[in-house]
Parts: C-alpha cells; sequence; structure tokens
C-alpha cells in the first residue's frame, strides 16, 4: 500500500494536481487519485470542482477517461453524491477502487450501488492500472479477432 509516485508503476503524468484533499495523477485515457486521510469527499466540497478541472484539462476525451482511486488512506465520501455526479453528465467510463482492506473492499461494494459507470474493484495498484490502460479500441479489436479465430 504505497502512493503511486513512490510505487514501481509511476510514469511521469501529463499533469499532477495537488491540493490539501488528495493528488491526481492525469495520463493520456486515466486518472489516478489518491485522496488524504479523514477526509470526507462530497459533491459540493470536492467533487464538482475536480470534475471541471478534468474536464478543462481534457476537453473532448473526458468521456474516453477511467478513473482510479487508490485508496492508501481512510477517509469518507458521501456515495449519495455520485448520483449528483451523473446528473451534471460527467461521464468516465470506468471508476476503479483499489482497496487494500476488507473494510475498504465492502465500501466499495457499497459504492458501487450509486456509481453511474461501470465499477471494478483490484486489490493492487498493478491491477488497476493494466485495466485502465485498455481503451474501448484495444477491448473492439480483442473482441474482433476473437470472433474471427
Amino acid at each position: 500500500m504505497r502512493k503511486l509516485k513512490d510505487s514501481p508503476f509511476y510514469e511521469k503524468p501529463l499533469h499532477i494536481l495537488s491540493y490539501d484533499f488528495g493528488d491526481f495523477y492525469l495520463y493520456d485515457n486515466y486518472i489516478v487519485g489518491e485522496i488524504a486521510e479523514d477526509v470526507l469527499i462530497s459533491w459540493e466540497e470536492q467533487g464538482e470542482f475536480l470534475a471541471e478541472e478534468f474536464k478543462s484539462i481534457y476537453f473532448e476525451k473526458y468521456d474516453e477517461l477511467k478513473y482510479i482511486s487508490n485508496r492508501i488512506y481512510k477517509y469518507s465520501i458521501i456515495p449519495s453524491d455520485w448520483l449528483k455526479f451523473a446528473k451534471c453528465n460527467y461521464n468516465f467510463t470506468g471508476y476503479g477502487i483499489v482497496s487494500y482492506s476488507k473494510r475498504g473492499y465492502f465500501n466499495a461494494l457499497l459504492e458501487k450501488v450509486f456509481v453511474p459507470v461501470k465499477l471494478q474493484t483490484f486489490t493492487s495498484l498493478q491491477e488497476a492500472i493494466e485495466w485502465a490502460k485498455i481503451t474501448e479500441v484495444d477491448k473492439a479489436t480483442s473482441i474482433a479477432k476473437n470472433e474471427v479465430a
């Protein structure tokens, strides 16, 4: 359980956004977020601001992004705020949660009820990054190859 930048999976991101509530590493088609310890994440306080920041950086590529929550610290999210996220048409193609404890895994299952996109859970950052790097084009190509074979 470690920060992305201290892991062997760290690649130089396009942007790094650092705030008092967390750090966000922006790559070509995914974002890795690491929320600070004991923070309460809400739509009004951080969510809407972050969504606008991401949208301003990625422009039209915004709906091709996956978000990875690397949960290295304990913090809280207001799960129902995902509904506010969905109403504002902020679309990620996937949402991944890297959880390092059983409690974190069960929290992710609860969150899954509210998340408006496909949610994947992982036990390692490496798995999550590999998942995030697979684009919809890669999936389509793989399916087409399997159908021909």
